[in-house]
């Protein structure tokens, strides 16, 4: 935005009423002392001035207002830029006037229209403002402010503000000059030509429907390969290219500009059609003579023509001017000799009916077939090394020799083949020897190359370890190895050669070219144990590599416990046992033994017994013998320390019903003794007073007395192997107690078992 401030005359200053605006020809003479008294003076004074008929309209809304002589009339003007459909606000002041009149004059016109005026009782909106886009009036303000800028907008809007200050009564003159800028469209591309020749001229327009000036154009080109570079920026829509080339073929766009904004076209395609050009041919394989390109009899040669074109060109081969194949690839498979002779490519450009050739002479050599052969091999026992190389066929015949690596010349040269005699030397392992081949119709040599090596031993592990009684594998690979070894030998960890004949198939061999397996079977901890070595020797060394075998035992299984051992009857044929581990350990199972007493040989009664079993019956014994018994936990072939020894028991005597019922009974008698002898008593207390008090009197204040001292129970157990004492609860009293006689003596003439069981019972009861 940009404001000029004037504080001088005006030649030609405006008043606006509502109707009109008129130029006035001079100064204003203002009314210094206004007063109803003086007021047809002052409308006298004013209505001499020609050009203030406004002043008719203004003098009603200046009563009481002193109006000094201003003097001067102050003259703002402001430009300022608007966007079609955007907001604008135009200003008349930084403050609210006391009065104030907007015009507008539509640009190239001299008409000025009133907008708005405010004559001290609020804005009124005139029916022009509608016309330019929704003006309003800004609260608090005289500024103007339209929400939609339309084209019809631009124009000078003029603002004539009245200010009452100290000093008097002020006139301002605000104008405003607005533009309305139209946003640039998006634009679209002619081209005078989209497929225009090589050498000729094409024209690009930018067009564009809307869109301020200036306007600046940016032209770029995307090339076939995504480059993308400017072509021109100018400020016209049209650009003329002369003499277009292949290079301007590519996707071109515009950028349209202004001060509002920019737009982007699509892309539009120009393809410059062209060639084609002088054709470019390739031989595979690919080799250039004196005289042209050569090729090697039964060899696969393929011809390959390149031309430049667009649109790209059809090809056509010739041999010795006559048609043999079209396309752009040319492939003889198995090239004779016969085939010696003149290709020709001709390209055409089928769209510009255009063409060109190329020819070239390709000569067929007959040459040894493959590559040359070379290996090595040692006589028996090593003593001699042989190098043998061969490149055989061909016209001429191919020349050989040998080399060591660092160039020195073996023996003499051969033809076809030459073999070379040397006595094996450790010194030759890691050199290399080279056969050089040469044949005179190919300028480059071949050549083929021998490493020597010893034998190079690996092993997956150097430690191995089995658990005993099981099979375990060693394995030998050679890594490096020229000459072939014949053998990889094994031997035992008594330095012994390993034999698969052994006795008892002890060792199992298995053998390749490059490795070798030694099996041990059925390892054991003290005969297997140790190092083992594989061994192996070519014709320019030898080396050998140990293996260590461990063969370990299984971890010792848990102890285990003997918790019972009793016959099933009386019979003393059959006994069962259960059994306890003392702790967690890895463990396959349970050993069961016996031994007749006295101490005899411990037998094996049960074996591999499963590890989740903890009870056996063991049948068919003698019932006349005694035994003993022990139980073993087994892991695989380890055995665990044996339990302790056992002698199995006879089955008890079960009394426990009828002395059940002998103590409930006693109970009973008991408390109906007690119960009968009480009523006696009571009922007779008079006749017997000393009873009474006897039973009654004392028996309480002697429980009293005692209440914290009971008398402590003796309970004795049942007599035999085994005795249980019964446990008194801890809610049981102290009470009556009544011991059963027991058996004095016990039968004699019984068989073993069969014994009495002598049970002492104790009946408690109370009153």
């Amino acid at each position: 935005m940009h404001r000029t401030g004037i504080s001088s005359r005006h030649p030609k200053p405006r008043l606006c009423s509502l109707l009109s605006c008129i130029p006035t020809g001079g100064e204003v003479d203002w009314i210094r002392h206004w007063s109803p008294e003086r007021h047809g003076t002052m409308v006298h004074r004013v209505l001499g001035l020609p050009g203030f008929s406004i002043i008719l309209s203004l003098l009603p809304l200046l009563h009481g207002l002193d109006i000094l002589d201003p003097g001067q009339v102050v003259y703002l003007e402001t430009k300022t830029n608007g966007v079609v459909d955007k907001g604008v606000i135009l200003e008349c002041g930084t403050t609210l006037p006391d009065v104030y009149i907007w015009g507008f004059t539509k640009s190239g016109t001299n008409t000025i229209r009133a907008v708005v005026y405010n004559f001290g009782k609020g804005p009124k909106l005139q029916q022009l403002a509608n016309d330019l886009g929704g003006l309003n009036v800004i609260t608090n303000s005289a500024s103007l402010s339209i929400e939609k800028v339309p084209l019809a907008a631009e124009g000078v809007y003029t603002c004539q503000a009245l200010y009452d200050t100290a000093e008097g009564a002020r006139l301002y003159y605000y104008y405003v000059h607005l533009r309305v800028l139209v946003p640039v469209s998006k634009p679209y591309i002619e081209l005078s030509n989209s497929s225009p020749v090589e050498s000729t001229s094409v024209s690009m327009r930018c067009g564009l429907e809307n869109g301020t000036e200036p306007i600046n154009y940016i032209w770029e080109q995307e090339s076939r390969s995504g480059l993308v570079t400017t072509l021109a920026e100018t400020n016209h829509s049209l650009v003329n290219v002369t003499l277009v080339n292949r290079n301007h073929t590519g996707s071109y766009t515009c950028l349209a500009r202004n001060e509002v904004n920019q737009q982007k076209s699509d892309s539009i395609r120009l393809n410059v059609i062209y060639g084609p050009d002088i054709p470019q041919i390739d031989v595979s394989p690919y080799s250039v003579m004196e005289r042209g390109y050569s090729a090697l009899e039964k060899e696969t040669v393929s011809l390959m023509c390149q031309a430049s074109s667009n649109p790209p060109s059809q090809y056509v081969w010739f041999y010795n001017n006559s048609q043999v194949s079209t396309g752009q690839q040319f492939t003889i498979t198995k090239i004779l000799r016969m085939h010696t002779g003149s290709y020709g490519c001709l390209a055409q450009n089928t769209y510009l009916n255009t063409r060109s050739k190329k020819t070239i002479t390709l000569t067929v050599y007959w040459l040894p077939y493959g590559e040359p052969q070379c290996f090595a091999y040692a006589t028996r026992n090593n003593e001699y090394l042989m190098l043998s190389c061969s490149w055989e066929g061909g016209v001429p015949r191919a020349l050989l020799w040998w080399a060591s690596s660092s160039g020195e010349v073996q023996g003499t040269s051969e033809e076809n083949a030459n073999i070379l005699v040397l006595r094996s030397n450790a010194t030759y392992s890691g050199k290399a020897f080279v056969c050089h081949a040469k044949h005179p119709l190919v300028k480059e040599r071949k050549q083929c190359v021998l490493k020597l090596e010893a034998p190079v031993l690996m092993t997956q592990r150097n430690l191995v370890s089995v658990f005993e009684g099981n099979d375990v594998q060693l394995t030998c690979t050679l890594s490096k190895n020229y000459p072939r070894v014949t053998e990889i030998m094994w031997y035992n960890n008594m330095k012994q050669r390993v034999d698969e004949s052994g006795t008892a198939k002890k060792y199992i061999l298995q053998q390749a070219e490059a490795w070798s397996n030694l099996t041990v079977r059925e390892t054991d901890g003290i005969l297997d144990s140790g190092q083992y070595w594989c061994s192996a020797t070519n014709a320019v060394g030898g080396a050998e590599i140990p293996i260590t075998l461990l063969v370990k035992s299984y971890p010792m299984p848990p102890n285990v416990t003997i918790i019972k051992i009793i016959y099933s009857s009386h019979r003393r044929t059959d006994v069962t046992v259960e059994w306890l581990i003392q702790a967690y350990g890895d463990f396959t199972g349970f050993l069961i033994e016996h031994q007749r007493l006295p101490a005899s040989l411990w037998q094996k009664v049960a074996v591999d017994l499963e590890p989740s079993i903890r009870s056996y019956q063991i049948n068919r014994l003698d019932p006349i013998s005694k035994y003993a018994f022990r139980i073993t936990a087994v892991n695989h072939r380890t055995i665990g320390h044996p339990s302790e020894v056992k002698s199995p028991a006879l089955p008890g005597y079960n009394a426990y019903p009828a002395v059940i019922g002998a103590a409930i009974g006693g109970m009973l008698v008991a408390t109906i003794a007690t119960v009968l002898l009480f009523m006696y008593v009571v009922r007779n207390r008079n006749n017997n007073p000393r009873l009474h008090d006897l039973i009654f009197g004392r028996q309480i204040s002697q429980s009293r007395e005692n209440i914290n001292n009971p008398e402590d129970e003796v309970v004795e157990g049942a007599e035999g192997e085994e005795g249980e004492r019964p446990e008194r609860g801890p809610s049981s009293s102290p009470g009556p107690s009544m011991a059963l006689p027991r058996p004095t003596a016990s039968p004699t003439n019984l068989p073993p078992g069969d014994e009495p069981v002598n049970v002492t019972i104790t009946v408690m009861a109370s009153s």
